[in-house]
């Protein structure tokens, strides 16, 4: 049986671009179970199945629009990853 895999990754924020430190724990089939943002200003977004990261400084309104932006951006890819599941 194999077990979860811990990795620490570089995301950008969601908003601005800004970079943070994540520690991502992955189950054995590559979907994310957990993160934890551990460099200091920014948090994990709760979102399924995806690693996104925001500056604590940003409104949730600021969030919420780029994460709409990002939606649009990736929702086709995002589709055809899921129909090939």
């Amino acid at each position: 049986m194999s077990e979860n895999k811990t990795v620490v990754e570089m995301h950008g924020c969601i908003v601005c671009g800004r970079t943070f430190t994540v520690l991502a724990v992955y189950t054995p089939d590559g979907s994310l179970l957990d993160c934890k943002v551990t460099s200091s200003g920014g948090h994990c977004l709760p979102v399924e199945k995806q690693l996104l990261v925001a500056c604590d400084t940003h409104t949730a309104s600021e969030i919420e629009n780029a994460f709409t932006r990002w939606q649009s951006r990736n929702g086709t890819e995002l589709a055809d990853e899921q129909e090939d599941e």
